[in-house]
């Protein structure tokens, strides 16, 4: 069948489409700076209401909240320290400290403008190679699953502030907490000490919100300073300074947008698992790796190019074999199913009008968060900037209440966010940080199903050790970039106490 492209483009850029493509951008942006408000509940959401669209208008929008809301969640992160999504939590790594030290405008534009490029390398990836791509995805399988959550654990090393013994523990903690509740697989009940509450395991969005949030929260009611150093009058959005950064991490925004597509058409990774393992290459490959958690801008480069990635990349799995790669790609996949719109490897050939405008649309989008973005990121800082404590800390705990429980509606949920904030307080307080905790809790569910499911076709198979390891030549390789990652900081601290009694000598 003959694309008419010029029909697809007019169809694009037709003015209801372009306001759709800006209102859900703006929609998407507003609910993913929020905690707790997910792309998934934006989407399901408004479905019905896309229902009386032509599908592929109803499409565009539907990708817009979700590529909006993915790049929203850099605002509480960079902001508060809360990721808005959780896939913004190695966006919290720098972006904070940079905004502590008053360059928060300067790391709202850099997350922006990353942001832009990589949602733009995977629509376009999504649009030239998606067939390609796809086949990729089905050559994962559970053992491929195991080991690309293990390649995220090991980031604990470049997590733990110097501290890799209390970086294991966290993240040791925080697999404890991934087991809690009922096994997806096998139906054990583990660690409940029978409560029905806690049946259900650890909610991850809120566990997020109270680990990260509660105790900022704390530290602003206890010290008497800003919360964040204001910038100097007269500065701007500091665009040119954030282009001259991207040029200087060309390889590592374009590594990273890679990486997030890849990662984006593995079902059930998601943007979690992509900006992790793009962090953790952009700190093994920089010259500078002691920089990172500090504020350096190629660290929340490497996080926002990557998450931003995926949303193209999921869909990759999603249009070509209609296996949703994240929780928003399944609700989109249930759209359009209602739609009529048959999904498979026809769907770019006997309905290739719909799926391309769509595309082409998501494209667009992805450009409208550039000025989008730039504005409402420009005035997000001043406002946390100049909001006084005793409004701006009642403001950010009524969102941390109404974001755990607008998840499930339910008041455990507040209750476990509760909980695990004043426990991630005490742990701040012996010099445990977060994010190994969060890690092990993300990661934890990934590496257990992964490995469960490899080790019953294993057994069924009689060959255990061929299915996870020696049988699996994509295995072989995420095990060696696992070695690598690790070994890579272990040599530059051999090296770097080898020059110190040189220096030290005549």
């Amino acid at each position: 069948m003959e694309i008419d492209f010029g029909f697809i483009l007019a169809q694009a850029f037709s003015p209801f489409n372009l306001a759709l493509a800006l209102a859900g951008v703006v929609l998407g942006t507003v609910i993913g700076a929020l905690p707790g408000l997910s792309a998934t509940m934006a989407i399901a959401v408004l479905v019905p209401f896309t229902f009386t669209m032509d599908p592929a208008s109803g499409l565009i929008m539907l990708g817009a909240i979700y590529t909006g809301a993915i790049y929203g969640g850099a605002y509480a992160a960079i902001l508060v320290n809360t990721p808005g999504t959780p896939s913004a939590i190695a966006t919290t790594f720098d972006g904070y400290p940079m905004a502590k030290s008053g360059n928060g405008d300067l790391a709202m534009t850099l997350a922006t403008l990353a942001s832009v490029t990589g949602g733009l390398v995977g629509a376009v990836l999504l649009m030239t190679l998606a067939p390609v791509l796809a086949q990729v995805a089905l050559a994962f399988h559970s053992s491929e699953y195991f080991w690309l959550a293990i390649l995220g654990l090991t980031l604990v090393a470049s997590l733990s502030s110097g501290n890799v013994l209390k970086g294991l523990i966290g993240a040791s903690f925080g697999l404890v907490l991934s087991m809690i509740g009922v096994a997806v697989i096998g139906g054990d009940t583990r660690y409940t000490f029978g409560s029905s509450v806690l049946l259900g395991g650890i909610d991850i969005v809120s566990a997020l919100i109270g680990l990260y949030c509660i105790p900022v929260l704390i530290d602003m009611v206890a010290r008497p300073d800003r919360h964040l150093e204001p910038a100097p009058l007269g500065r701007g959005i500091r665009f040119f300074e954030s282009l001259g950064h991207c040029a200087t991490n060309a390889f590592n925004l374009a590594r990273s947008s890679i990486i997030g597509t890849l990662v984006g058409i593995l079902p059930g990774a998601g943007g979690s698992i992509a900006s992790l393992v793009s962090y953790s290459e952009a700190r093994r490959a920089s010259r500078h790796p002691e920089r990172f958690g500090k504020g350096e801008p190629g660290g929340l480069l490497a996080t926002e190019s990557a998450n931003n990635a995926t949303v193209g990349g999921g869909f990759i799995p999603t249009l070509v074999l209609g296996i949703p790669g994240t929780p928003p790609d399944a609700v989109i996949l249930g759209a359009l199913l209602v739609q009529g719109i048959r999904i498979g490897p026809e769907l770019f050939t006997q309905q290739s009008g719909i799926v391309y405008v769509f595309m082409f649309g998501l494209l667009i989008a992805t450009l409208m968060m550039l000025p989008v973005g730039l504005l409402i990121g420009r005035y997000a800082y001043r406002f946390i900037v100049n909001t006084p404590k005793a409004l701006l800390v009642p403001l950010i705990a009524y969102m941390t209440v109404v974001g755990s429980y607008a998840i499930h509606a339910n008041p455990h949920d507040v209750a476990i966010m509760v909980i695990m904030g004043v426990v991630g307080w005490l742990l701040g307080l012996a010099g445990y940080g977060p994010s190994p905790i969060v890690l092990g809790l993300v990661l934890g569910q990934i590496a257990e199903q992964g490995f469960m499911r490899a080790y019953l076709i294993g057994r069924a198979q009689d060959n255990f050790g061929g299915q996870l390891l020696f049988d699996r030549p994509i295995s072989w390789g995420i095990v060696a970039l696992i070695l690598i990652t690790l070994c890579v900081p272990l040599v530059r601290q051999l090296r770097a106490g080898a020059r110190k009694p040189k220096e030290a000598g005549p």
